[in-house]
């Protein structure tokens, strides 16, 4: 499955004419019955593929490591950067009540008015017609403003504008990497800024039966850059010791070093299922489970998948192939 990730035979100069008719996205799950829709769709099938060839291009390999670094990537970068800054730029206001931050409110409206343009800085000019449709899957991805809350849907917007980016060949087959390791985790950063900063609420949260309250695909792709490790096993990640020394170099520990910045009390009590996977016997076996549970609590729940918008990048037309 790597069709999709890159148009063979193309150099940045001389790009062939897109013929695509690019589309804003909308809702199309409407209805519990409309998740069988859901399920057989191209978007599906696209996404899926797009999450597991990154869980292998990631697999064994340290945040650390040497990596390609291509121009869209820096752009990327630079793009979270500016929302970064954003939030430095809009302190939260005082209010009554603790939890959701009404600047939140003021930081989005600046995304909301922005966004087609930062997406026009990150794609070339032949491909300036892809930018209203991919920069909803932008705005879509960092929490909800009315609401303000973040949760997975909103993870899984941002998977869907990145795969939009390789499916118009912005991005490369050789960025999976960065791709990850660069721009993923760029984003990680600034949504635990947003969440600590306007305290946002988790959407959708299953409490302490859910993995986390905010994210899970750095769980998954970071359970594959630990398999076979010479000697971190899934049983170490409730060790502070060996968190505090590891985190850099793997995603799955700076989740857990977030998790307990924010939470008190036992880890057992705050993180049940992540304490239960703590006793796999192999991070291979983890990262499997988690791809299952993904799947199962994630894209196959009504509540999630609802707010999901689908335009002609990630169509809900039935899967071709």
């Amino acid at each position: 499955f790597t069709s999709f990730l890159h148009l063979p035979g193309t150099s940045e100069e001389v790009a062939p004419p897109v013929q695509q008719c690019f589309m804003v996205p909308k809702k199309e799950i409407n209805v519990v019955s409309d998740m069988a829709k859901w399920k057989r769709s191209q978007a599906y099938a696209d996404y899926m593929g797009f999450i597991l060839t990154l869980n292998e291009g990631v697999r064994g390999k340290k945040l650390t490591c040497e990596y390609k670094v291509s121009e869209p990537i820096e752009k990327l970068v630079a793009l979270l950067n500016t929302l970064d800054r954003w939030i430095d730029e809009t302190p939260p206001v005082d209010q009554p009540s603790r939890f959701g931050n009404k600047a939140f409110r003021t930081w989005y409206a600046k995304l909301d008015q922005e966004a087609e343009k930062l997406v026009s800085a990150v794609i070339p000019s032949h491909l300036a017609d892809a930018a209203p449709e991919v920069a909803v899957y932008l705005k879509e991805s960092v929490g909800n403003s009315t609401r303000i809350d973040y949760g997975t849907g909103h993870e899984a917007a941002f998977a869907a504008f990145l795969c939009c980016l390789c499916k118009i060949g912005v991005l490369r087959v050789d960025d999976q990497m960065a791709i990850v390791f660069k721009v993923f985790n760029r984003y990680l950063e600034v949504m635990r800024k947003l969440q600590k900063t306007y305290r946002m609420e988790p959407a959708g949260s299953q409490g302490v039966w859910g993995l986390d309250d905010f994210q899970f695909l750095p769980f998954i792709w970071g359970s594959s850059q630990l398999i076979d490790h010479p000697s971190l096993e899934p049983r170490h990640f409730v060790d502070e010791k060996v968190v505090n020394e590891n985190h850099k170099d793997f995603m799955f520990l700076e989740c857990i070093l977030f998790i307990t910045e924010m939470k008190t009390g036992p880890f057992a009590e705050h993180s049940n299922q992540l304490w239960n996977i703590s006793a796999v016997p192999s991070w291979s076996k983890v990262n499997q489970g988690l791809i299952r549970m993904y799947k199962a609590e994630c894209l196959e729940k009504f509540p999630v998948i609802q707010h999901f918008k689908f335009g002609s990048l990630l169509p809900i037309q039935p899967v071709t192939s």
